[in-house]
């Protein structure tokens, strides 16, 4: 059979086996480029497996864990902010060739301990988290009673110049240097107001010498360039929660019951808030110890069922299709 493009209509009226004039030009071949060649593909080269779950930024670990080599193998050390869906977890970390090594860590599950057990992934549990990070590093390495850190919570940013470098603490000893953190943030943004600035400014706080600045802490207007020290301090001592409380209970109590179940529960209230960390604050500085571990102990009691074999299996199938078909030949009756 010939196909041809241009058909008359003579050609259409006496022979209308001939294919319409659209089939004709879809029989043509059409040029295709090939733009992912064999060689393409056995030279392509996969990523690291944390980078194709979006779990690691390595452009940013290499720069926070890289060290001069003139340093002889000092490690640098990372305030590791990470958050879940119920808690804050802070870390202090160093890297090694095989891997990463924890120092110490805080999680805000802890803060029951010290009297706070609602909100633990707010704002304000972020800064204590911090907090109790940092005091109990500096309890492990012997540095608590040098750095003490700041008491006087008020938002602003503590630094102290000696010579050329610039330290984060309110005052440098003679003998023993601060102890310096950069502050790893992971693939969170790091947008203004960010929960891991609040973090930041609790072991800024605690003791440590981290390098930051007020541009990411609530209360500075990139516009006017101006730092509200003051809204920083509301939002540590959980007055933004305090004040949505307040207007849930008058505007909508029924999501005021749902919503804060946990510390209408717990006898907290939005007035009460401000006192409540104060009081987390001190316990914190008072002993921020770890707990003891508790020894697991399995429950022996505990039995998996043996396994089916292939006939009881099959049995078991059996059963339910007689039980169908008689409930069917029920139904027709």
């Amino acid at each position: 059979m010939m196909f041809c493009a241009g058909i008359s209509a003579f050609e259409r009226h006496f022979l209308p086996w001939l294919p319409p004039p659209s089939f004709a030009y879809a029989m043509q071949q059409v040029f295709v480029k090939v733009t992912k060649s064999k060689t393409y593909h056995k030279r392509f080269q996969v990523k690291y497996r944390r980078r194709r779950e979006g779990r690691t930024d390595y452009r940013q670990r290499k720069r926070l864990c890289c060290q001069a080599k003139n340093k002889y193998q000092s490690p640098k050390y990372r305030l590791v902010v990470r958050f879940t869906n119920r808690q804050v977890i802070c870390q202090i970390a160093y890297s090694l060739i095989d891997g990463d090594r924890i120092l110490t860590s805080a999680s805000s599950n802890e803060l029951s301990r010290y009297g706070l057990s609602v909100g633990l992934k707010n704002y304000a549990a972020s800064y204590c988290t911090g907090l109790l990070c940092a005091r109990r590093l500096l309890q492990k390495v012997g540095l608590d009673d040098v750095y003490e850190g700041n008491d006087e919570i008020d938002g602003n940013v503590v630094s102290t110049s000696v010579g050329k470098t610039t330290y984060y603490v309110d005052e440098v000893d003679e003998d023993k240097r601060p102890f310096r953190a950069l502050l790893d943030v992971g693939c969170k943004t790091t947008s203004t107001g960010c929960r891991i600035f609040g973090a930041l400014k609790g072991a800024a706080d605690g003791g440590l010498d981290i390098p930051h600045s007020e541009k990411r802490f609530p209360g500075y207007d990139r516009d006017s360039k101006e730092y509200d020290a003051d809204m920083h301090r509301e939002r540590i001592f959980g007055g933004h929660v305090g004040e949505y409380m307040e207007y849930l209970e008058e505007e909508d109590n029924t999501k005021y019951q749902s919503q804060f179940a946990g510390y209408i529960e717990n006898d907290v209230e939005a007035d009460g808030l401000e006192e409540l960390y104060e009081g987390v604050h001190e316990k914190i500085r008072e002993d921020p110890s770890p707990s003891e571990k508790k020894a697991f102990t399995p429950d022996k009691s505990f039995k998996r069922k043996a396994k089916k074999t292939l006939e009881q299996r099959k049995a078991d199938v059996q059963e339910k299709k007689d039980a169908k078909i008689a409930e069917l030949e029920e139904d027709d009756e």
